[in-house]
């Protein structure tokens, strides 16, 4: 186990009561749950995510916190929430980054695998990423 590690549990879902195909809207929301499985108190400072759609688009969004929120996990710690994206394709991916500082002044990234977003699939599923 690393001194410094946060777990990312990642739910996306396709929003059709949002969306608007004929109009090349497609909603996404996306469940993160973030677990601190280090030994050391730390805080999540901002993220960046790659948000790419079928056609090749990406867009890049950097920002401080999670929905406002900087949250300080103990180890053993969980923080759970919601947000969302539009693609103007019916599927595309996700990807990205937490930065964090620890209690005791280290920094260090979290990484967030791929995760797929389809409006075609029913299936949603749950991803654990590391």
């Amino acid at each position: 186990m690393s001194k410094y590690q946060f777990r990312v549990v990642v739910a996306p879902r396709y929003l059709p009561e949002q969306s608007s195909p004929g109009q090349e809207m497609f909603v996404f929301s996306y469940t993160i749950t973030i677990t601190n499985v280090g030994e050391v108190a730390a805080q999540l400072i901002s993220r960046t995510w790659n948000i790419n759609d079928a056609k090749g688009h990406t867009e890049r969004v950097k920002g401080l916190g999670v929905i406002g929120q900087q949250p300080l996990l103990q180890p053993g710690q969980s923080f759970e929430y919601t947000s969302g994206t539009r693609l103007r394709t019916a599927t595309g991916t996700m990807h990205g980054s937490f930065f964090c500082v620890a209690e005791d002044g280290e920094k260090f990234d979290t990484d967030i695998p791929m995760f797929v977003l389809d409006a075609l699939s029913a299936s949603g599923g749950t991803r654990t990423l590391h």
